[in-house]
């Protein structure tokens, strides 16, 4: 789940930190720009594990701080492909289920993910798997928000989110009416939130989903177990040998 990155960078340290050892001051400025970051098809920075090396530091002309290469390894949160974790449900939508770690929340368990079958409870805005039993009916097992949920990462999405730049200058000032309604536009989707890292997950299989269904399902075994050895009939040897004769 967590993996190390190897990474190099030039680090700048202003003027004011060189009072600090330069290792100390390269590790501060390396957490400040690092820390619960994600970096594009690397995964979210979680702590800078070690410093590998570092160079000669510059000063380059007209800058009065300190640039140095540094190469360092990184503790990133990037679990693989098939791997099974457990999160807390944080909201349900017709979409799917959402999951939160805590640290990460931009986990989605799609709908076709779920099992099977499964519903969305509009009323309770939650989903609800119908599970059978084996008189042929169903009994609902509702996915509430804030339960403990276990789920196999089945896919990972990185997106670009730099800049793109501002909206082009617009040409004629009589064309002001017409461009407005672009400019607006252009803004909006410029605006739109876009999420640099998602993980999709799945529970559609034995032993994933909430918790507390399978602890339950657990529990009515052993139950079951436990009566079975009370109504196990021994025999009682009741010929004599061991008992003390006056």
């Amino acid at each position: 789940m967590f993996v190390l990155a190897e990474l190099k960078d030039n680090v700048r340290i202003a003027p004011d930190h060189f009072n600090l050892k330069l290792v100390d001051a390269v590790r501060d400025e390396i957490d400040r720009k690092l820390a619960n970051k994600v970096l594009l098809n690397v995964g979210l920075c979680i702590a800078l594990k070690e410093i590998v090396s570092l160079k000669d530091s510059i000063i380059l002309p007209g800058d009065g701080a300190s640039h140095t290469e540094v190469l360092f390894r990184y503790v990133v949160f990037r679990p693989m492909v098939g791997t099974v974790i457990t999160g807390k449900i944080r909201s349900c939508c017709r979409e799917g289920v959402n999951v939160t770690l805590g640290f990460f929340d931009d986990i989605l368990i799609p709908h076709a993910a779920l099992q099977h079958p499964s519903r969305f409870d509009e009323a309770e805005q939650a989903w609800v798997w119908e599970y059978p039993l084996d008189d042929g009916g169903k009994h609902d097992l509702f996915m509430d928000v804030g339960e403990p949920i276990k789920f196999r990462v089945s896919r990972e999405i990185f997106e670009e989110t730099s800049p793109i730049g501002p909206p082009k200058a617009e040409g004629q000032a009589s064309q002001n009416a017409s461009t407005s309604a672009a400019a607006a536009a252009a803004t909006a989707a410029a605006q739109e939130v876009k999420t640099p890292y998602k993980i999709i997950g799945a529970i559609n299989e034995s032993g994933l989903g909430v918790l507390s269904w399978w602890d339950q399902q657990g529990k009515e075994e052993e139950q079951d177990g436990e009566d079975g050895e009370d109504n196990t009939e021994y025999d009682n040897d009741d010929d004599g040998e061991g008992a003390c004769e006056e």
